[in-house]
């Protein structure tokens, strides 16, 4: 069990053998793995939109949402905002302002 947030949380450990060599190719330290393979597990499971942005920055081990869109501007990954989702928010923006907000 992980804690986030104070929060206890169900996880999994993996195990992972890479070649020295290809780590010493690729410039990255071996304390630098763990996080790595995570952030980019966490860019390929929402570009499958097998993960939302909230739980794709849960397995990136990013703080928030915003912080996960950094991360994917960096992967050159898009957010996945449909149309469906603006009017959601919308609406619920709508919701939260009262009945006449947005209405001209």
């Amino acid at each position: 069990m992980g804690s986030r947030g104070g929060v206890q949380v169900d996880t999994v450990a993996v195990t992972v053998t890479f070649p020295r060599s290809l780590l010493a190719a690729a410039r990255v330290r071996e304390s630098e793995l763990d996080a790595l393979i995570r952030e980019y597990v966490a860019v390929e499971l929402y570009r499958q939109r097998r993960a939302s942005l909230g739980k794709a920055a849960e397995v990136a081990g990013v703080p928030t949402k915003y912080d996960m869109m950094a991360v994917l501007a960096k992967h050159d990954a898009w957010l996945n905002y449909t149309a469906e989702d603006a009017a959601q928010n919308w609406e619920t923006l709508r919701e939260a302002l009262g009945n006449g907000a947005g209405q001209q």
